[in-house]
């Protein structure tokens, strides 16, 4: 697809890998890259990767990474370190970045977490935030489209060519709103925690805690449901499947209740269950008959009782009254899941941004 006149923008697509080096070569002294993606993730675990969007103000590319080669010239172009990549929401777009390019874009300046702190708003979807900061409206019309086919239209075209049009004034805009507040170095960590995140690729420790369903079970049950949810981790991945696809919560609630010496009850449960994984009985069943001991540190998912959910009303209302001070957006200071994880451990997740340390640890510890 030749540059078209969709835009007042210049606006390539490109799937040869030399032309796409040659255009890239030319940025290699700019200040920012705008960067968005577009994948498909509804069949699989990780994200298909279906198209990436490049921009510096007056130019944008369309690189498609279906074609030899692309994703190889976009990896090395990533790997520049001189260069601030603008994204919005930023978390998917890596790991389909990380999965296909192997790389990923850093120094990043996410815009909806500028946004956040800058007392703009928080979790701001790009279209609301570029009309609030620039007066432009976007089409929405291709949000659920089939990226992956080819040719794509040219209603595709200009709405993924619009997602990176206004990065570069989104930034100049949130950039001084954040220096104003002094809260540019906020930005820094959380960015640099979204990368440091997707490159380590740390699977949720205590992924039983997100369930309901394990709320009030016995410490042996909540522990085998916790290795479950391992398991069905690492089955996802290595298939490149949905979670779910591979052993439902419904499912998993109910295998972490059974003996763990009475087999024939677990084909009993597992034949009875339409979307149960039957061909891998024999690896499901070693996870449920192991006899591994709670460790000492495991937290169990509890029924919240009156005590709790006061001491988590006091803490909001701290965090709420904190936030009108700094004029923060409610839940960017710190979210309730944060919140419980210090009750619930007496400490703060590893990951964990320093700036917010220093605010909520004198703040709360003596409310704790």
């Amino acid at each position: 697809m030749a540059a078209t006149d969709f835009t007042d923008w210049n606006t390539d697509w490109i799937a040869d890998p030399t032309t796409l080096a040659a255009r890239l070569a030319a940025w290699q002294g700019q200040p920012a890259v705008a960067l968005d993606t577009e994948f498909i993730r509804e069949r699989t675990f990780w994200a298909q990767l279906a198209l990436v969007q490049l921009a510096v103000p007056g130019e944008i590319i369309l690189a498609d990474p279906l074609a030899p080669g692309i994703c190889a010239v976009l990896g090395r172009f990533f790997e520049n370190k001189g260069i601030t990549w603008l994204m919005h929401a930023a978390g998917e777009d890596l790991q389909a970045l990380r999965m296909r390019c192997d790389a990923l874009p850093e120094p990043l300046f996410d815009t909806q977490a500028a946004a956040a702190l800058g007392g703009v708003g928080a979790g701001m979807s790009y279209q609301r935030l570029v009309e609030q900061v620039t007066g432009v409206a976007l089409e929405k019309g291709e949000t659920r489209s089939d990226w992956l086919r080819r040719p794509l239209s040219e209603a595709q075209c200009r709405y993924a060519a619009d997602d990176v049009r206004h990065l570069h004034a989104l930034h100049a805009d949130l950039s001084e709103r954040l220096a104003r507040l002094q809260r540019d170095t906020w930005l820094a960590q959380e960015c640099a925690r979204q990368v440091a995140n997707e490159r380590e690729q740390r699977p949720e420790p205590w992924p039983h805690l997100a369930m309901r369903s394990a709320q009030g079970l016995p410490a042996d049950n909540q522990w085998r449901l916790c290795r479950l949810l391992h398991w069905r981790d690492v089955q996802a991945r290595e298939s490149d499947r949905p979670r779910t696809w591979i052993l439902d919560n419904e499912l998993a609630a109910a295998l972490s209740r059974l003996s763990a010496q009475d087999r024939s009850h677990f084909d009993q449960v597992l034949d009875s269950h339409p979307k149960a994984p039957r061909k891998l009985r024999d690896s499901l069943w070693e996870v449920v008959a192991d006899p591994a001991l709670v460790p000492a540190d495991f937290p169990l998912a509890s029924v919240e009782g009156p005590e709790q959910r006061n001491q988590l009303r006091r803490l909001q209302a701290a965090i709420r009254d904190a936030s009108e001070r700094m004029d923060l957006p409610e839940g960017v200071l710190a979210s309730r899941r944060l919140l419980e994880a210090r009750m619930r451990h007496g400490r703060w997740p590893a990951d964990t941004a320093a700036w917010r340390l220093t605010i909520l640890e004198p703040l709360l510890a003596p409310l704790l």
